[in-house]
């Protein structure tokens, strides 16, 4: 019972950070709300026994996207004039609505007593960690996800370096 009052709680900060965050004219207040947001959707992760990905929710979206963001707009000029008027705001209005109702209507639309074939790849009982069981199912030698895995860090880290390289030289002509 208290993990449904948590999540309900949860759900509604959440939601209120995210209407926050578009409806706020001051930009660096609604960063600092959308890193709320993303703290929220870890502790729903939490409710819901998803452990691993409320750790990547918190290391990733609020630590290391949260930060980049609060980076680039304080070093942004004109941060106090806040965000400017914008006159697509009826048309992004439209589209939303038209998003909403599509989404509504499959939902609606679909028989949902035939999805039921869904294949686990990796089988945790209910209520214990994920973390391990994901790590194995990931790095076990017999699967053969570590090639992959290591061909995906190397092919990062190449193209950060040339990032790095592409600044820097631009940096050095000016």
């Amino acid at each position: 019972m208290t993990v449904e009052i948590a999540f309900w709680i949860l759900a509604l900060v959440m939601v209120g950070a995210a209407l926050a965050v578009v409806l706020l004219r001051d930009i660096f207040r609604a960063a600092l709300l959308l890193v709320l947001c993303f703290f929220t959707i870890a502790g729903v992760y939490i409710t819901l026994n998803a452990d691993f990905l409320a750790a990547v929710q918190v290391l990733i979206y609020a630590g290391a996207i949260g930060i980049l963001l609060i980076f680039a707009i304080m070093l942004t000029r004109n941060v106090k004039e806040g965000n400017p008027f914008n006159k697509l705001k009826i048309p992004a209005l439209i589209v939303a609505l038209l998003v909403l109702t599509t989404v509504i209507g499959v939902i609606v639309s679909t028989d949902w007593t035939t999805v039921t074939g869904v294949s686990q790849g990796v089988v945790v009982p209910i209520g214990q960690p994920t973390t391990g069981p994901i790590a194995t199912a990931l790095f076990d030698q017999s699967k053969g996800f570590v090639l992959p895995f290591e061909i995906a860090s190397v092919l990062l880290l190449a193209a950060l370096i040339g990032a790095i390289v592409l600044v820097r030289d631009r940096n050095n002509r000016g």
